[in-house]
């Protein structure tokens, strides 16, 4: 099968690539030729910017398209005039934050409702505040482009090794280096994921069976929870001594750290971190356990530094002196 993957060359994209690559597919990706790569010299490179020129798209044609990095409507417009229907099946990678949080966990696609209302300003910035309803919007576009051949893949927090966003590895390497670790509460608060490269070997199983319609691509169900998803962590990776300290939320929000302890929903669980994944295991959906997705990121990570823009030992200190 040929498929065109636009992005390819960052985490999700990196994943989904590789999976088809192992799946003895014929794989162009398309991209700004920013980010390194290390993908196989068998995958055709093409540059292009969709805010520019799309061009190299010229005349090529493909059974699948995936799109990764929507984030505007008006890049799903972008790819869609370029490819005309040249591009075969459309799989778009959106997200469970396109969804105006659910009244109660354990949401379908059906049951959930997408953000309605998207900022009209076509170069708002893309926030915590915007994210959710520009990718909505996507979906919308995406729509009106493709009906009857789009497939909606809706991913919770991705996890794995080659996270350009550094969420996950930020726990790993914090629970791998032990002693008192702050993990924000309450021991109710949701969370859901998925290792990338599961995510990527979903989307070629439902490329390869043309499957249509929306998915959540999440891990696990029902959800877990976060405290307990640090919990599982330490068991597999801790040494001998180190403690996990609950810190009440509202401790987090008094000294604005909550940005620095990432995949935490807040100060209030949120049931989008919790929905219901029946409709993609029906279809192939499978995952890894957990601790090997660790060990993913723990040979990937190695020994590099500390990044600046994670918790700082002072900053932790911080949180561990007051009461939970």
């Amino acid at each position: 099968m040929r498929i065109l993957v636009a992005g390819g060359t960052s985490f999700v994209g990196r994943a989904i690539v590789r999976a088809a690559v192992d799946a003895g597919h014929d794989i162009t990706v398309i991209n700004r030729g920013v980010t390194p790569s290390d993908l196989p010299e068998s995958v055709v490179r093409l540059i292009g910017n969709r805010d520019g020129d799309l061009s190299a798209l010229s005349g090529l044609s493909f059974d699948t398209t995936v799109d990764t990095i929507a984030y505007r409507p008006r890049d799903v417009d972008a790819l869609a005039r370029a490819l005309g229907d040249r591009g075969g099946h459309h799989i778009q990678i959106s997200s469970v934050s396109a969804y105006e949080d659910p009244a109660e966990e354990g949401a379908t696609e059906l049951t959930a409702r997408l953000w309605q209302e998207a900022p009209t300003d076509p170069n708002v910035p893309i926030n915590g505040e915007t994210y959710g309803p520009l990718k909505a919007a996507c979906e919308r576009s995406a729509q009106q482009y493709f009906g009857n051949k789009l497939t909606i893949v809706r991913p919770t927090y991705v996890i794995g090794s080659h996270d350009a966003t550094l969420r996950f590895p930020y726990w790993v390497e914090r629970i791998r280096k032990g002693g008192k670790i702050a993990v924000p509460g309450s021991r109710s608060n949701a969370l859901q994921y998925i290792d990338a490269r599961d995510l990527g070997e979903f989307v070629v199983t439902v490329a390869n069976s043309q499957t249509m319609g929306a998915f959540h691509v999440v891990n696990p169900y029902p959800a877990a929870r976060f405290f307990g998803v640090m919990e599982k962590i330490a068991s597999h990776i801790a040494p001998v001594g180190t403690e996990l300290v609950e810190v009440a939320p509202s401790e987090v929000a008094k000294f604005e750290l909550g940005a620095k302890l990432p995949l935490w929903s807040g100060v209030e669980s949120r049931t989008a971190s919790a929905v219901n994944p029946a409709a993609a295991l029906s279809v192939g959906l499978k995952y890894r356990a957990l601790e090997n997705t660790v060990d993913d990121v723990l040979a990937w990570w190695g020994e590099r530094a500390w990044p600046s823009e994670w918790l700082t030992p002072e900053e932790e200190l911080q949180l561990l002196s007051r009461p939970s």
